[in-house]
Parts: C-alpha cells; structure tokens; sequence
C-alpha cells in the first residue's frame, strides 16, 4: 500500500503543478497574443503543462480511491472527495480557457485570471487539512 502512496503524493504534485501553473501562463499568453497576434511559444507551452498534467491528475484521483477503499471510506476521505473533485471543475474550466485561447479569445481580465488562479490555493489547503488533521 505504501507505493500506492507514494504514486499518489507524486501525481498530485504534478497536477498540483497543472492546476496553479496553467491559469497564470494564460495571462501571460494573453499579453503575448495582444502583443503579436500570433500563436507563441507562450501557448504551446500552456497546453504541454495543461496535458501533461491532465494525465496525473487522474492518476491521482484513480490511487486516491484506492486508497479510500483500503481504508474503509473513512469521513474525511469522502469530505477530501468533494474537495478533490471542486478541484477536478476548476482544472475542467481551466481546459475551458486554454481551448478558448487556442481560438485567440480571451474574455476574461488579467485580474479576473489571477482570481481565479488563487481559487485554487484554498481547495488544496483543504486537502491538506483533511489529510493532516483528519478531523472526521
């Protein structure tokens, strides 16, 4: 069960990576598309962090329930659940955006991105508090 772990802590790392990365390299690749009108290297590598992460995120969703499965689906892996899958929503809007930007369409402030970049610091100070303090 312990490489089971270790699989999950480095996946999660990884789409951790995805999750706070991909929203800010957007800006960015705003301010590059406004600047060139053109497609960048800014872009192509928003969409290798986006798909690279993608696949480890769901790694890390797959090993986490196999660890809740072990453990009996104890209260606070069901709460860590709903989190991880708040999380899951926000990295699905955020495949959202990096399509949209493919197209060239940014809608959404550099504020706005930023916003919603921060979002999801909360989601994994959650996870940490759940997985830490398993308060249920």
């Amino acid at each position: 069960m312990e490489w089971v772990k270790v699989l999950h802590l480095l996946c999660v790392f990884g789409w951790m990576t995805g999750i706070f990365a991909t929203p800010r390299a957007i800006i960015f690749w705003k301010r590059e598309w406004e600047a060139q009108g053109t497609f960048g290297p800014t872009g192509d590598l928003t969409i290798r962090i986006y798909r690279f992460s993608l696949g480890l995120g769901v790694i890390a969703i797959l090993s986490g329930l196999y660890l809740a499965y072990l453990w009996g689906w104890p209260t606070w892996s069901l709460v860590k659940i709903c989190v991880v899958l708040l999380l899951a929503a926000h990295y699905g809007w955020t495949g959202r955006l990096v399509l949209r930007a493919r197209k060239g369409i940014f809608t959404e402030s550099d504020r706005w991105l930023r916003v919603f970049n921060e979002i999801s610091v909360f989601g994994a100070i959650g996870v940490l508090i759940l997985v830490v303090y398993k308060p249920f």
